[in-house]
């Protein structure tokens, strides 16, 4: 009679780890759809909301930069369209980065009760960010119809700017995620970092308005270059990105990811005793 044995080896866990992470893809898929039934359910206008904090944001920001502030617009473009192509990156990075800093401790209980990559929590959260974004892209394709301006080819390379804002708010939100488990005082400053971001990033003006010796300096903010390679993709000819500082930015967001993923592996397993 032949006999099954299950051996229970130290560290299986630890060796598994991002295997579980694609055995666990069903888990991932439920946390997702229910943080999107759950971010607009009960709320009066729904997915619009999702439209009008864009919106309201590019009409304030047009007015403010353009007709008080008279900076110029990239080329020929509206400056409507110019605004609007860098809040819809601004806008799902923002989102991301918010309910990716907050995902662990929104699912206290379900940590503390059952084994699975940790992982999957604040990049399911992220799911919902994405969501937005397509919603609000709706409205771009209006204003470009407004304007009667037709988009390059260069939106087909959209989606590569997509996943380099999506890397970034995973890299931060990864780290904040873990600290605001131990640290709860990070749920206040995270609102606090988004709001000091969107003054501090070209999403009101145009980037080319920053004098040229501090244009280097300025792409430390990771967001510089996706904003920038959304222009360029959504305006064409009529927006140009800083190569150098797109790349400063990339390799700002690839370190932020890397510290990002390594400090939550680090704090991962105080998790479950600390939450």
């Amino acid at each position: 009679m032949k006999t099954n044995h299950l051996i229970i080896e130290a560290g299986q866990t630890e060796k598994n780890y991002w295997a579980d992470l694609w055995r666990y893809r069903d888990l991932f898929y439920i946390l997702s759809w229910r943080d999107i039934k759950v971010r607009y359910k009960q709320t009066v206008v729904g997915v619009l909301w999702s439209v009008l904090r864009p919106l309201l944001t590019m009409i304030i920001f047009t007015f403010v930069f353009s007709n008080i502030a008279k900076l110029p617009a990239e080329g020929s473009a509206p400056y409507a369209i110019m605004v609007y192509a860098a809040m819809l990156p601004w806008q799902f990075f923002s989102n991301a980065l918010s309910e990716a800093s907050n995902s662990l401790v929104g699912n206290a209980n379900l940590i503390s009760k059952v084994y699975f990559p940790r992982l999957i929590i604040p990049t399911a959260s992220v799911i919902t960010s994405f969501v937005d974004f397509l919603i609000s892209f709706v409205i771009l394709v209006g204003l470009m119809i407004y304007y009667m301006y037709a988009p390059s080819w260069n939106i087909l390379l959209l989606t590569v700017f997509l996943v380099i804002a999506f890397l970034a708010s995973m890299g931060l939100g990864l780290y904040l995620t873990a600290l605001n488990v131990k640290y709860r005082d990070f749920r206040y400053i995270v609102p606090f970092l988004v709001q000091f971001g969107l003054y501090i990033s070209p999403v009101g003006f145009s980037s080319s308005v920053v004098p040229d010796q501090w244009r280097l300096l300025y792409s430390l903010n990771p967001m510089v270059g996706v904003i920038d390679g959304f222009r360029w993709c959504i305006l064409g000819g009529q927006s140009h990105i800083y190569w150098p500082g797109f790349l400063l930015s990339l390799g700002i967001v690839v370190l932020f990811l890397f510290l990002g993923v390594y400090q939550f592996r680090k704090m991962e397993k105080t998790f479950a005793d600390v939450i």
